[in-house]
């Protein structure tokens, strides 16, 4: 449980803080700090020692409160101490599905050659990644690793083919789903018996991830093998369905089935849905989370955010991005070159005052605007000086990152008719359609920014498709 708590130095001030003269209560508060101890410690051990642990963490408590009740005037540094146990006790500690399958002791895998999806962000709580296990644990019959765009160690860049590899020290193939095609070769999935999944997706259906996992699913389907999910928490919480469900026409490597920009769904439960409605018939089982609830944010998790690919940092780069990166689409960089991607956006022809004063006269719910400067390091306008902004989330709740994103589209396309184009293909292995219409899913939304229609008027007309996504998705949701 990656919480950030240093039970060694929390420990140390525990006895570096009781004054011998708080006589009894010190006692209590030293028991609280090795019942503190021990119940991490079991909690870590595995699922049959949870309740035991969580008993141990309750005994803290108490301990705490006798402590402090105990205590002589003035000893103001242990209730600070108590205050900060009380705090972390307060922190969210959701149980991944790899740290469930460790519990299980590997139980489902045993005796089975093994492929997996991953790459180097596929951590358990503890920032171990789940490769380093697989290769550790001596009944793993580890044979390949799945890798999705941008490699194995999340490193390249968006849209850079990766080349298939051979770890030497781990004795595995490495088999890039990035390179030459998305679809794995069967001569290679024939070659294993189980498929484990284990990806960190960011919500988004334009993020490939998930799209390589389906496309994997759909082959070990016809061999009639089995899939094994390690689930995750979508960052972007649980709850919250947002943005017009792509049309067939628009199916390409950023959407290979008709969902909303923000699904609000885990990898697991995406997986189920198109498994289940697609009717692909492919044998999946799901090692769920403990402790996630589907109105949780990924910074209410407890767990540290591990970067899946190069711009996407921080969970504050997430949870902007299923609107901006519809600038993917246009000739506005969307800041990848910059230690903000997708955060920062602009171009060399843009004033970033008068941008701002503009954008901020529409007054949209959860967020603001800061003018800015930026230099991009690659990408769009290498080199050159850009004026634009920089996005503030200020309401999680209110924030409606697909509208703002369009908002932002046709503010710098009406200010600047001039300059503003949408990009041309190929891009994401598509070769005619233009980016911005793959990535939002139609084209009638682009048409209609081309008429100057409101975003207001455009979110109406694909309500009713998202009313019905949304009655569909309640079938294979798995958390409450």
């Amino acid at each position: 449980m990656s919480s950030g708590f240093d039970r060694n130095r929390v420990s140390s001030l525990a006895c570096k803080g009781v004054s011998p003269a708080a006589g009894v209560s010190s006692y209590f508060l030293e028991l609280a700090s090795w019942n503190l101890v021990l119940g991490i410690w079991l909690l870590e051990l595995g699922s049959w020692n949870l309740s035991l642990g969580t008993w141990f963490l309750v005994l803290v408590s108490w301990n705490l409160v006798l402590g402090i009740w105990l205590l002589e005037p003035g000893s103001w540094n242990l209730v600070l101490l108590s205050l900060t146990f009380i705090y972390f006790y307060g922190i969210i500690h959701v149980i991944l599905g790899i740290n469930n399958l460790i519990f299980s002791r590997f139980e489902p895998m045993i005796g089975s050659r093994i492929g997996l999806c991953a790459n180097i962000s596929s951590c358990d709580s503890h920032l171990i990644p789940t490769l380093t296990i697989f290769s550790q644990v001596k009944k793993i019959n580890l044979k390949i690793v799945f890798t999705p765009e941008h490699g194995l160690y999340g490193a390249l860049q968006d849209q850079i083919k990766s080349y298939d590899d051979y770890d030497k020290k781990r004795g595995i193939i490495i088999y890039n789903l990035y390179g030459k095609s998305p679809v794995p070769d069967m001569h290679l999935l024939k070659s294993i018996d189980i498929l484990v999944i284990d990806i960190q997706d960011i919500g988004t259906r334009y993020y490939t991830f998930v799209w390589s996992a389906i496309l994997m699913i759909e082959q070990m389907a016809k061999l009639k093998k089995k899939i094994l999910i390690l689930d995750r928490p979508n960052p972007l919480n649980g709850e919250s369905v947002q943005g017009p469900v792509l049309e067939p026409k628009y199916i390409s490597f950023v959407g290979l089935y008709p969902v909303p920009i923000r699904h609000g769904m885990t990898v697991g439960e995406l997986c189920n849905l198109i498994n289940g409605e697609l009717k692909i018939g492919a044998q999946i089982e799901i090692v769920k989370m403990k402790g996630w609830s589907r109105q949780h944010y990924y910074t209410d998790t407890g767990l540290c955010w591990t970067c899946p690919s190069p711009n996407m940092p921080s969970f504050e780069t997430a949870f902007v991005y299923p609107g901006m990166c519809l600038l993917e689409g246009t000739n506005v960089s969307e800041g990848r070159g910059t230690t903000k991607p997708f955060e920062i956006f602009g171009a060399p022809w843009i004033d970033p005052f008068t941008f701002v004063k503009a954008i901020n006269k529409k007054k949209l719910p959860g967020a603001d605007f800061r003018p800015t400067y930026f230099i991009p390091t690659f990408n769009k306008f290498k080199d050159r000086l850009c004026g634009g902004a920089q996005i503030y989330v200020t309401g999680k709740k209110r924030f409606d990152p697909v509208s703002t994103g369009l908002e932002i589209i046709k503010t710098i396309k009406n200010l600047y008719s001039d300059k503003f184009e949408w990009r041309k293909p190929p891009y994401e292995f598509e070769k005619r359609k233009l980016p911005f219409d793959i990535l939002i899913g139609n084209s009638w939304i682009r048409e209609a920014i081309e008429k100057n229609k409101s975003i207001v008027s455009i979110k109406r007309r694909w309500q009713r498709d998202l009313d019905k996504f949304k009655r569909i998705r309640k079938k294979y949701l798995l958390y409450g």
